[in-house]
């Protein structure tokens, strides 16, 4: 496999940054770029992984800081929110019951 230009690690850098997967981010580079890379090619340029712990500093900080950047933009944002998505499912759950009861009221009413 040849070595990947600056372009391609920056790429894979940031997008393991914003907390794709490496297999995602190997097809995201197939597709933007036209590369086959490994998921284990792109694991080694996320330095909060054992295959990154040699990643050069360049690539560190570029991680550090789109993965800073990327936490302080999706805070602002609801859905991102845990206690926002546990509220939201538990309000989706009670209507799901209420609705799943009803129906079992009615199917026993039916019944006999």
């Amino acid at each position: 496999m040849a070595t990947l230009s600056n372009e391609v690690k920056a790429f894979i850098v940031q997008a393991l940054a914003c907390f794709d997967t490496p297999s995602q981010v190997a097809a995201a580079v197939r597709e933007e770029f036209g590369i086959e890379v490994t998921r284990q090619k792109c694991e080694a340029h996320d330095p909060t992984k054992r295959a990154g712990k040699d990643l050069a500093k360049r690539w560190v900080v570029l991680f550090e800081d789109t993965r800073k950047r990327f936490r302080e933009e999706t805070a602002e944002i609801p859905i991102a929110n845990r206690a926002y998505r546990l509220r939201a499912m538990g309000r989706f759950i009670e209507r799901a019951e209420a609705v799943s009861y009803t129906h079992l009221r009615a199917h026993e009413t039916l019944r006999y």
